[in-house]
């Protein structure tokens, strides 16, 4: 007798353990937002941006190149593991939605933090300054401005600004882009580009770019406001990136 007592008193416990649990996940189910479905994006890529070598910023990133780097990893042009587990399952339509998020958001800039281009010398950094602005047309480099527009602040709709990015960044782009685990819809400008600077000139670039403090007001250039064409021939421009 008592241990059946004892059992229905467990079993009426159990059941209003379990009442409770169901009751408390109804009141505390997450509203159905876009905002609260990429939390997990945000909890690397905060909106409210650090500088960090490995998490870059992709608020206010013009939403044609956000949504080509969701398209690039979800289907393995781009190679990180995370990053795909995420978007593997998604389907292109949401990875618009999803870049369209980030990309109608502007927070302001942190401080500049060089990173390991703080200790990049005068020389070095004039050896940046001059790529960035104006190419080695020696070395049939195109200047970074000639893409990325004049503020640096990239151009609508797929090409991205290059200011508010460390320099251990940058240079872990370009590594990405040499070797190969990097890739974007062919002709692949960027690889080109990156096959034809020495590893000096990458250090070059990335250093006096992470040194360079963004206007809080700036905001992708608008589309066509570069000359055509571009120096060279661009997939991603295509607006999706191809198989």
């Amino acid at each position: 007798m008592t241990d059946t007592r004892a059992l229905m008193r467990l079993m009426r416990l159990m059941a209003g353990s379990a009442s409770l649990c169901l009751s408390t996940t109804a009141t505390a189910a997450p509203p159905d937002t876009l905002q609260q479905r990429v939390a997990a994006c945000i909890a690397c890529h905060a909106v409210e941006e650090r500088r960090d070598a490995y998490f870059p910023r992709i608020a206010g990133k013009p939403a044609g190149y956000l949504y080509n780097q969701l398209l690039n990893f979800r289907d393995g042009r781009r190679n990180y593991p995370m990053m795909t587990y995420m978007v593997a399952q998604l389907s292109d339509d949401y990875l618009r939605e999803i870049a369209d998020f980030f990309a109608a958001r502007h927070p302001v800039y942190p401080p500049a933090t060089p990173g390991s281009g703080a200790n990049a010398g005068a020389a070095a950094l004039a050896r940046g300054r001059q790529l960035v602005l104006h190419g080695d047309a020696a070395r049939k480099i195109p200047a970074c401005v000639s893409c990325h527009g004049a503020a640096l602040g990239g151009v609508a709709p797929a090409i991205p600004g290059l200011l508010g990015l460390p320099s251990d960044y940058i240079n872990a782009q370009f590594g990405a882009w040499r070797s190969g685990t990097r890739r974007a819809a062919a002709p692949d400008c960027m690889a080109d580009i990156a096959g034809r600077l020495a590893g000096d000139d990458v250090a070059a670039v990335s250093s006096w770019l992470s040194r360079q403090a963004p206007d809080p007001a700036a905001r992708p250039a608008a589309a066509g406001s570069l000359p055509a064409p571009l120096p060279l021939p661009c997939g991603a421009m295509a607006g999706k990136a191809a198989p």
